[in-house]
C-alpha cells in the first residue's frame, strides 16, 4: 500500500468502513422484500405491464441511500487533533509533515517522506530539506481534501 494510502486510511478509517458496509447490506434486504409484493399484486391488477414499472420504481430509491453516505466529508483537523491527543506527545501536525505522520503512529523517516514525495509528484531534491517537507505537508493536505477530507482553508494555501 502506498504511503498516502496509509495516511488516508489512518485519518479516514472508520468513516470509509461505515460507507462500504451499508451499501453492501442495504441492497440485500430491498430485493427480497420487493419481489414478493410484485408477484402478489401483478395477477389481480390485470395490467401486468403496469405492475412491472412500479416494481422497478420502488427499487430505484435504494441505491440513492449509499450515495448520500459517500458524500460525507471526514474532518481531517479533528481526526489529527484526536490522534495527537492519543499519542501523548506535543506534535504540530498543522505545520510539520513529520509531526503529522508521528501523530498517526507512522514512520516519519526520510525514506518514508521521500516515497510520499514521489507519490505526490515532488520534483525537487529528495533530501529532507525544509523546502521538501513544507511542500510535502501542503501537498498531502491538498490531496486529502481532494479525496473527501475537510481541511481548514488556511492549511490549503
Amino acid at each position: 500500500m502506498s504511503i498516502f494510502g496509509k495516511i488516508k486510511d489512518a485519518i479516514f478509517g472508520s468513516a470509509h468502513a461505515e460507507q462500504t458496509s451499508p451499501s453492501a447490506t442495504e441492497p440485500t434486504p430491498a430485493p427480497s422484500s420487493v419481489p414478493e409484493p410484485a408477484a402478489t399484486t401483478a395477477p389481480p391488477v390485470g395490467g401486468t405491464g403496469q405492475a412491472v414499472p412500479s416494481t422497478s420504481g420502488s427499487s430505484a430509491p435504494v441505491p440513492s441511500a449509499p450515495t448520500s453516505a459517500s458524500t460525507q466529508q471526514v474532518d481531517v483537523a479533528s481526526q489529527l487533533d484526536a490522534a495527537v491527543k492519543r499519542s501523548g506527545h506535543r506534535l504540530d501536525w498543522k505545520h510539520s509533515i513529520v509531526d503529522l505522520m508521528k501523530a498517526l503512529g507512522m514512520d516519519a523517516s526520510l525514506a518514508e517522506r521521500k516515497e510520499l514525495a514521489q507519490e505526490l509528484g515532488y520534483t525537487g531534491e529528495l533530501n529532507g530539506s525544509a523546502e521538501m517537507n513544507n511542500w510535502l505537508h501542503k501537498a498531502l493536505l491538498k490531496k486529502l481534501s481532494e479525496n473527501g477530507g475537510k481541511v481548514p482553508a488556511e492549511l490549503l494555501d
